[in-house]
């Protein structure tokens, strides 16, 4: 798992490990990572190294990458040059199940695949929230596509999963897990944990696209706003 010291990541691993499957958890400074277990496995990884994430790879029967970075003015290439990484490791040693997130606004942000729908949304979210967040997370979205474009071209056995506005709560609802043209504006941490853990363990939804969303308690769009985008505040829940 790469990414596996993001907020989603923590849960995944937890999720994972009570379910009884071995982890080995990516990331770039292992002392801070708070989990431990007897089937856990914690690897030092930059994923620009490529002779580290070969290493991540190794021995393993699935792939999950949650890689991701802040909204940020300058280039981003952590995801794209990532993924080229992660796939290339994936390939030598013969590892085919790849599951990965993006984000739905790139249903926004770039042009859509064929039979893609765009998503019917309310209009202060579809002509004034979308067009801002696509423009404050330009560099970012673009490296998303770079690394879904990487992804579709490979050989692999790939899922990509787009999550909607992520924010935290403690417990896996009855979330939507489908195709991208889905409704829904928030999606919980701990349902795209889980929703990935269904993705790589069930081999469900291979070679497509999917989104995933929390369809109860979601909290409101100020809530959002401010703890997700303006860091202002945190939320109540770990």
């Amino acid at each position: 798992m790469f990414g596996a010291n993001s907020s989603t990541g923590r849960h995944l691993t937890e999720q994972a490990l009570a379910a009884g499957h071995t982890v080995t958890a990516a990331v770039r400074r292992p002392e801070a990572f708070p989990l431990s277990g007897p089937l856990l496995r914690v690897e030092a990884v930059d994923v620009y190294d490529r002779a580290a994430v070969e290493r991540a790879v190794e021995d393993n029967d699935a792939v999950v990458s949650i890689l991701g970075v802040p909204y940020q003015r300058g280039p981003v290439t952590v995801l794209s040059r990532g993924i080229t990484h992660i796939t290339d490791a994936m390939a030598l040693h013969g590892t085919k199940r790849l599951v990965t997130v993006t984000s739905r606004l790139l249903t926004v942000h770039a042009p859509r695949s064929a039979g893609e729908k765009p998503p019917y949304e309310r209009f202060m979210y579809r002509r004034l929230l979308y067009p801002f967040l696509t423009r404050l997370g330009r560099t970012l979205y673009d490296d998303m596509l770079r690394m879904e474009q990487i992804v579709r071209a490979t050989e692999l056995d790939w899922t990509i999963v787009r999550p909607s506005a992520l924010y935290n709560t403690d417990v896996v609802s009855d979330y939507h897990f489908g195709p991208p043209q889905s409704p829904g504006l928030y999606t919980s941490r701990i349902d795209l944990a889980h929703s990935l853990l269904r993705a790589t363990t069930e081999g469900s939804h291979v070679r497509s696209v999917v989104s995933v969303f929390t369809t109860e308690g979601v909290p409101t769009f100020g809530d959002v706003l401010k703890k997700e985008v303006l860091r202002i505040g945190a939320w109540d829940h770990k």
